[in-house]
């Protein structure tokens, strides 16, 4: 890519980007009306250990445990009882981190390789993974105009969601093992890699800004809607095809200070995602209108809504072994350096939970807290 087209790509994507972190309450607690809280909670059960809780997650279908369950009357609603929450949204990872570390949220829904980076930044002291939440969704989508296949990458300008996130992590490492000069932070080189707000992706692939993306549902879906074609499920680089994309993250503090509401969270989510997988059609048609709803959402065609949400295995395992792969990765694309996850995990909670459910227990695969 050249220097002017990378700029003017740049200069494209930064506004509205911006504009997103200021419309998601980055940095900044949501009001219970703005954020669609329930205003009248008085039938709603006992208040927990805290009046109020922070979370965030993402607009995506990767994170759909958290969209669905946390509208007026979900499960994970449900079972913060009189607790409020207030919610934040974010395009990727790294942002999420920023505002864990800076106490605009207390618990998140985030990908495997923000919070391996987080971990490692803080020297273990941020953060606790304590549920699983979404397996598999992420794709390489191409124009199959410029792109005829995985051996005709040289040249190609890909787009990621953001410096270090979890989709750009796993292009940056597929890259590297394919043989590829890339820069990690800059992007460039024999792939130039660009990071774009996944809602912007799709309109700068119909503009010929990038000729593919390895991004997560529904974008992926959305660009083959467009006319994309995927060349790489990225199932297709694990073992028995299943790879954390979405689990749940809590602040030390606050899992030390309040774990009946961390607890609750968890078990909304075990129950959101056991309701999932009985009810995919009705789950689909809650997403679609969460999705809506939002600021500037709206809903998606089920050209793209199906094949999306097909695409992701929702379930409470948070794979470690596959996040043990992750740091990895993250180090062989050259943004990190060797780092110790152990007690990166805390199932404790979530265990309970799946014992009251009368289901099998989830390794930490060695790396819980001692």
């Amino acid at each position: 890519m050249t220097t002017a087209r990378r700029s003017l790509l740049t200069a494209a994507v930064l506004a509205p980007l911006l504009i997103g972190v200021t419309a998601c309450g980055y940095g900044s607690n949501n009001s219970s009306d703005d954020s669609g809280t329930p205003a009248d909670r008085e039938n709603a059960g006992d208040v927990l250990s805290v009046d109020n809780v922070n979370i965030g997650y993402f607009a995506n279908i990767t994170h759909a445990t958290a969209v669905i369950g946390l509208q007026d009357g979900g499960l994970i609603e449900r079972e913060l009882g009189g607790t409020t929450f207030t919610p934040s949204i974010f395009n990727a990872g790294p942002s999420a981190i920023e505002a864990l570390n800076g106490d605009s949220i207390d618990v998140t829904f985030i990908g495997p390789n923000p919070a391996i980076n987080g971990w490692a930044q803080s020297g273990g002291r941020n953060l606790r993974i304590v549920s699983g939440a979404a397996s598999g969704g992420a794709s390489l989508v191409v124009n199959p105009d410029r792109i005829s296949g995985l051996d005709d990458l040289e040249g190609a300008t890909l787009a990621t969601p953001q410096l270090g996130n979890t989709q750009d992590v796993a292009l940056l490492s597929y890259l590297a093992d394919q043989g590829f000069d890339v820069d990690p932070t800059t992007g460039a080189g024999e792939v130039d890699v660009v990071r774009i707000a996944n809602a912007e992706i799709p309109t700068a692939f119909e503009g010929g800004d990038i000729d593919g993306a390895w991004v997560p549902e529904p974008t992926a879906a959305k660009l083959i809607n467009q006319g994309a074609v995927e060349i790489l499920d990225e199932a297709e680089l694990w073992e028995n095809g299943q790879y954390v994309v979405t689990h749940v993250i809590a602040a030390q503090s606050f899992l030390e200070e309040h774990p009946d509401v961390v607890e609750a969270i968890i078990r909304g989510v075990v129950r959101t995602n056991a309701w999932i997988n009985e009810h995919p059609e009705e789950a689909k048609e809650q997403f679609n209108a969460a999705i809506a709803a939002l600021p500037g959402g709206s809903e998606l065609p089920a050209e793209v809504l199906d094949p999306a949400f097909d695409h992701v295995e929702f379930l409470n395992d948070p794979l470690a072994d596959s996040l043990r792969i992750s740091a990895e990765s993250t180090v062989n694309a050259g943004l990190l350096d060797e780092v110790d996850l152990a007690g990166i995990y805390d199932l404790s909670l979530l265990n309970r939970v799946l014992a009251e459910e009368g289901l099998e227990p989830v390794s930490d695969g060695g790396l819980g807290v001692e």
